[in-house]
């Protein structure tokens, strides 16, 4: 009788759920993000509980129900640490084609987790040409209910995270109206929703036209419905219009909420005055073109002799570089702390171009440093989980940067050294023309195999007493210096 109810338990035991959370496929790819390799690394945050150590099983497909002939299945996967899975695709996708992605835990007992779902574009071409457009500047913003209508034309905002939120609507519909403060020309407009959830979401829109702020026509073209994203890129047959009007008719939720608006006008950005001399020009890669950092007074004390222009990343392109009067000795792209799936990284096209194919001396740091890799493939460079954000009080925790392969770059810096680190996402591919230079626990420095381009995660240029990289930038300039004086 004991050994029967001794059984019993043990079977009630065995037979007890194992809850297994499912993984969190919000880093990237994450939701309609547009993938620029058709071999795409996978990585997405871990799930928790169940018994031993978790694998992961992950699918894509064409089809939402994932059981088409193009179905691709990756099982047994690791976890790389405590916060990340990744997964690099093996074969080649079809390109400009929407794959879902699906991924599920499985612990060491063969309990499983729920699938979680996302979905992405495949698109080869996306990032390959300047865009050429420019952004349209709006003078005045007003709403038809809730607060804070400026959040909509927020630049400044690093991360995109302000937002307006109309008042729960009832019987009225809400909208949003832009004066542009004249007779513009607009062919595009970037939206973005709710970046944390799908509550806000529009679900069917219009944008309408005026000259005078008083009669409305509907923008064929911009009559969305069924939307189920937060991210809508609407291009348009070109407007003149001062006016522009957001006519919102569903959402979900209980009131629209919109983080960013910008509008674009089909046209090249004004080539820049330049400094006379030598010079570094540096590319501002954060939301409102500036560089996160104060690179541009750093250089200017370094005794080098450099002065410094500094143009936003939306405002450069390969063509308006080989038009500069004057060309620069080197180029820096800059920081950026926002979050990139929530920005419009079309507007990069012109970074991306001129990677590959300029001949200048050119470093990129943090940001920049990542839109080295962003160049060969966007989802090679994902969120770390966590953020690198090291201070004096808190060196025992900054894991030191090895220097793995002995480069000019590097002349007079401790090997390993301390560097300041700002930031949370960081390369997780090396592109095949780049080669590791220097590492922590992840990617720290690349170089360009054949072309005079360097990658640098940290940051040499901040001014802390513990940083032991402020020689990477110095060296990079005078090694950029030597060149042109050769």
């Amino acid at each position: 009788m004991i050994l029967i109810t001794l059984l019993l338990f043990s079977c009630a035991k065995d037979s007890k759920k194992v809850d297994i959370t499912k993984p969190k496929l919000t880093n990237n790819p994450s939701w309609d993000v547009i993938c620029t390799n058709r071999k795409p690394l996978l990585s997405f945050f871990i799930s928790r509980g169940g018994i031993g150590a978790r694998s992961y099983r992950v699918q894509l497909d064409t089809d939402s129900k994932f059981n088409s002939p193009n179905l691709v299945e990756y099982k047994n996967i690791k976890e790389l640490n405590e916060f990340l899975v990744e997964k690099r695709v093996e074969k080649p996708l079809i390109n400009k084609t929407r794959y879902y992605f699906r991924a599920k835990a499985v612990d060491s007992k063969g309990n499983e987790s729920k699938w979680a779902y996302t979905r992405f574009y495949i698109n080869t071409d996306s990032n390959k040409k300047f865009m050429n457009l420019v952004r349209a500047k709006v003078q005045k913003a007003t709403v038809s209910t809730g607060e804070n209508p400026k959040n909509l034309e927020d630049l400044d905002d690093p991360g995109q995270v302000s937002f307006w939120q109309a008042a729960p609507p009832g019987p009225i519909k809400p909208w949003a109206i832009f004066d542009l403060g004249k007779l513009t020309q607009i062919s595009r407009i970037w939206m973005l929703a709710n970046i944390n959830k799908d509550n806000g979401w529009l679900i069917d829109f219009v944008w309408e036209k005026s000259l005078d702020g008083k009669t409305w026509q509907a923008i064929e073209d911009a009559k969305i419905e069924n939307n189920d994203t937060f991210r809508n890129i609407i291009d348009i047959t070109p407007i003149n219009t001062r006016f522009l009007r957001l006519k919102i008719n569903h959402f979900r939720g209980v009131a629209p909420l919109l983080n960013c608006i910008i509008f674009y006008t089909p046209t090249e950005p004004k080539v820049p005055q330049t400094p006379q001399g030598k010079y570094v020009l540096l590319i501002g890669d954060q939301m409102n073109g500036g560089t996160f950092t104060q690179l541009a007074p750093y250089i200017e004390t370094l005794n080098l002799g450099l002065k410094t222009l500094t143009i936003p990343h939306y405002e450069i392109s390969l063509d308006i570089l080989n038009k500069l009067k004057n060309r620069p000795t080197a180029i820096i792209l800059s920081g950026n702390n926002a979050d990139y799936p929530n920005l419009p990284m079309y507007e990069y096209n012109g970074v991306f171009e001129i990677i590959k194919n300029t001949d200048i001396p050119l470093l990129g740091v943090c940001a920049g440093h990542q839109m080295l890799a962003f160049t060969y493939g966007y989802s090679f460079v994902r969120s770390m989980g966590w953020e690198a954000l090291s201070a004096l009080e808190v060196l025992k925790q900054i894991t030191p940067i090895r220097i793995l392969i002995e480069d000019p770059i590097f002349k007079g810096m401790k090997n390993p050294f301390i560097a300041p680190e700002i930031h949370g996402w960081s390369v997780a591919v090396i592109p095949k023309d780049f080669e590791l230079l220097a590492e922590s626990t992840y990617i720290q420095c690349i170089k360009h195999k054949d072309k005079f381009i360097y990658g640098s995660q940290f940051h040499p240029e901040v001014e802390v007493s513990y940083n032991e990289g402020k020689k990477y930038m110095t060296n990079f300039l005078q090694m950029a210096l030597d060149r042109t004086n050769n």
